[in-house]
């Protein structure tokens, strides 16, 4: 992909986004907090200003990442046909308060608190070479990290982030009191949602779903979680902006911050990406900690899942961000299925267009996402996208690079119908696509050696054309 960010390390640079704080311990329990980090990108800059910097808030603990604009999960109030599980409180209830700043808060905390879990992350301890390779485990297993969960079911399906249980060795879970053991059902690292299951839990409060595709600025809300291993923590707020996206290498997310802590991500995560289209941005307190845990609405139903944070500090600053409940619910169904999540596809190999390589190649434009192989039998070849077409528009939004592009197609549903501006030896065109499914390369994802390159598992995410490394992929 071609760096159009520019950023070297941004720690400290005025509108740069940087890591979270890290290794935070709560006085007398020993924790030791790891938190992934990602350089932060320059945002993206259009009409609708849809993209942000942001930073990671920690797998640790953290808060924060993102995906949105799927299918609306219609006020689930129970699982699609084929299902055999209920997600989401099977009944809906209204919250009747004086005003927002006398009983709304405690009313909705009375009833939301039952639904959101504390997950703490145990892994294996080894030893290591002085190559830094691990020789041996053992057997021993410490508290590493710890996050957020929300309860879907009855009978323990409880939905977080993928960065939140990505490595783990054990997971115990906090929910209403109760201590259990848990496992991981399934991760779709690609839009860092996983969900886990409690062991021989029965009676448990399901979340009332809402829809997170009717959101309105400024109306208010409350995140719940567990920020600095503090469960059972609220903080209220309001949408401060909606259709934030982002897309992030999770090999940016491992290093040290020059004290010992590590980001993590190196160990846990593959070297793909991990793409967030039109998150939620709220200005409701998220920490480390918090990852994982539930964005509510005024009626305590469950509109997002909190995951990322752009700060100088590296905790809450004011900006943090969701991932909608429509898409985060969607893809919890399908991994509770048993399915391997799937996502919107084009079926193209992508290069950005700038002004320079516009000159250097004579091309007619000089800003757009440029078609450099369609993938035959792909909804892009069956529209009549040729190689060297550039796509200016999606939908009628400008597309200024290859990542504009890819964002625009994630935000979308397999079977969608989009229409895009291409520009094609200098005449503009509109073209009618009818988008596919990642299906077959997600699956092919999954079944690769997680040491592979960023670029090849970008391609097997995203595409699965086996492209140049200097491609992106949609």
């Amino acid at each position: 992909m071609t760096d159009q960010f520019n950023n070297q390390n941004g720690y400290g640079q005025p509108g740069q986004p940087i890591p979270p704080a890290q290794g935070y311990q709560q006085p007398g329990y020993q924790h030791s907090y790891t938190q992934p980090v990602v350089d932060a990108p320059n945002p993206r800059k259009t009409s609708s200003g849809r993209t942000f910097g942001t930073a990671f808030a920690g797998a640790a603990l953290a808060c924060v990442i993102a995906f949105g604009g799927f299918t609306v999960y219609q006020n689930v109030t129970g699982a699609p046909s084929g299902s055999s599980v209920t997600l989401g409180a099977s009944t809906n209830t209204e919250i009747q308060a004086q005003s927002t700043d006398d009983t709304l808060p405690e009313a909705v905390a009375q009833k939301c608190l039952p639904s959101v879990a504390a997950i703490d992350v145990y892994t294996a301890q080894s030893s290591t070479d002085m190559f830094g390779r691990s020789t041996s485990s053992s057997g021993a297993l410490t508290e590493s990290s710890l996050g957020s969960g929300v309860v879907l079911s009855e009978d323990g399906y409880i939905v977080t982030n993928n960065h939140v249980v990505a490595g783990a060795d054990a997971l115990k879970v906090t929910v209403g009191g109760e201590e259990y053991d848990a496992d991981v059902v399934g991760t779709d690292e690609s839009s860092d949602i996983a969900v886990i299951k409690l062991r021989n839990a029965s009676g448990l409060t399901p979340v009332e779903i809402g829809d997170s595709d009717n959101l309105t600025i400024g109306e208010w809300v409350m995140s719940i979680g567990s920020p600095f291993g503090l469960e059972q923590s609220v903080a209220t707020g309001i949408v401060s902006a909606t259709s934030r996206s982002q897309i992030m290498s999770n090999s940016e997310s491992s290093g040290s911050d020059g004290y010992g802590y590590g980001y993590g991500g190196s160990s846990s995560q593959s070297g793909g990406y991990t793409i967030y289209p039109n998150m939620i941005q709220t200005d409701a307190a998220i920490n480390p900690g918090n990852s994982g845990g539930a964005l509510v609405d005024s009626n305590g139903k469950l509109i997002g899942i909190n995951t990322l944070i752009t700060s100088y500090s590296g905790n809450y600053s004011g900006v943090g961000f969701a991932i909608p409940v429509n898409y985060a619910v969607n893809i919890a169904q399908q991994i509770i299925e048993g399915k391997t999540p799937t996502h919107a596809q084009l079926g193209v190999s992508l290069s950005t267009v700038n002004s320079q390589n516009a000159k250097r190649y004579g091309l007619k434009v000089d800003s757009g996402a440029y078609i450099s192989a369609v993938n035959s039998g792909s909804g892009a070849a069956e529209a009549g996208l040729e190689e060297g077409d550039i796509v200016t528009k999606f939908d009628g939004n400008s597309v200024s690079s290859a990542s504009d592009l890819m964002l625009d197609v994630r935000s979308k549903n397999p079977g969608d119908k989009v229409t895009l501006e291409v520009n094609r030896n200098g005449d503009t065109k509109q073209i009618e696509v009818t988008l596919g499914s990642d299906e077959s390369s997600q699956s092919a994802a999954t079944q690769q050696n997680s040491g592979s390159s960023s670029s090849e598992m970008l391609n097997r995410l995203l595409n699965n054309s086996g492209s140049s490394s200097k491609n992106d992929a949609a």
